[in-house]
């Protein structure tokens, strides 16, 4: 039996599309109150759901009953400085729980982490698995919480674990919707005006599910591996995406001190709104960043042909065509 945790979010849920698409039967978590993804739906007879807390260990193991084989891909992403703390908490005490499980059952484990856990390379270079994000001028709670949730597997690798770890870049996808990743995209159909000097690295949400499959059914052991189709400049970027909604492409660089000003001003609308804020402090700095990634160990492992972030663009724009949607107002 395998089981995949998180499987309500945008790539445990294409995960568990894929393995089903093989034949396979599986099991998924989820928290009482999550909602199935509707790409799911249709999936009763071949999925078994469990209710799960992560946090909860008794019902974690009642969950490992059976299961031979774990994705874990659940985590709590938040922007919110109030939820720092306890997300960081979470998720590493999450993934600790799982690892010690998975240790006492013999489970082999693929774990969901992030290029957020991995440090940044010298100017010119790309970033590999060797780079390691320094914990101690780190201020991303998210990047903290993956790194640290990293560190608990690697703990349970050096007491026998069989496992195996992959850090993707930014996922996209036609079903992320407006969340997420999506939140791009949809941000530039409103008629964003801006774009930014920085660059990452970007991947389809079925090649990252594609590799895990592959590293799961491997004999790799106690590898990290970082899962990114191309390293993308923010400004081409949206270009392209602006191209894909026909409309004009975001027109004006924004420097880092109009950067600062935006997260400035979006924390303040958060703070009388109460909603998240729409970029904050780590995301307008990253921004403004490169961070390009080196993609041959997967590639050597896998021999994985990544999907064209062109094409996974033209999808996304596709499915999130303005045609679909009531007018809306630009945006800043």
């Amino acid at each position: 039996m395998i089981l995949i945790t998180g499987a309500t979010g945008f790539l445990g849920a294409e995960l568990a599309l894929q393995l089903t698409k093989q034949g396979i039967h599986v099991r998924c978590t989820k928290r009482t109150n999550s909602v199935i993804p509707d790409i799911l739906l249709h999936l009763k007879t071949q999925i078994d759901w469990v209710d799960a807390d992560m946090m909860d260990i008794y019902a974690l193991e009642d969950a490992l009953q059976g299961v031979t084989q774990v994705y874990h891909c659940a985590a709590w992403v938040s922007l919110k400085a109030a939820d720092k703390k306890p997300m960081i908490n979470v998720n590493v005490t999450g993934t600790a729980n799982l690892v010690n499980l998975c240790l006492q059952m013999h489970i082999r484990l693929v774990h969901v982490s992030s290029v957020a856990a991995i440090g940044s390379a010298k100017p010119g270079d790309l970033i590999t698995e060797n780079h390691h994000l320094d914990q101690m001028t780190e201020t991303d709670g998210y990047a903290i919480s993956k790194l640290e949730s990293e560190m608990e597997v690697w703990r349970g690798i050096a007491e026998g674990l069989n496992a195996v770890i992959v850090n993707p870049s930014i996922i996209i996808g036609p079903n992320a919707g407006t969340e997420g990743s999506g939140q791009l995209f949809e941000t530039i159909r409103k008629g964003l005006k801006f774009y930014t000097s920085g660059s990452c690295g970007f991947v389809d949400v079925e090649d990252v599910a594609k590799c895990m499959i592959y590293l799961m059914n491997s004999n790799l052991h106690a590898e990290r591996y970082i899962i990114s189709a191309e390293n993308r400049g923010y400004k081409q970027l949206t270009a392209e995406i602006a191209e894909g909604f026909g409309i004009k492409p975001p027109s004006i660089y924004a420097k880092a001190w109009l950067m600062g000003l935006a997260w400035r001003g979006a924390a303040l609308i958060a703070a009388i709104t109460g909603k998240a804020p729409a970029i904050d402090k780590i995301s307008a700095q990253a921004a403004s960043m490169t961070r390009n990634y080196d993609n041959s160990k997967i590639k050597k492992a896998t021999s994985i042909e990544f999907k064209p972030i062109s094409t996974s663009i033209k999808e996304i724009c596709d499915r999130l065509a303005p045609s679909k949607f009531p007018p809306v107002g630009e945006t800043f």
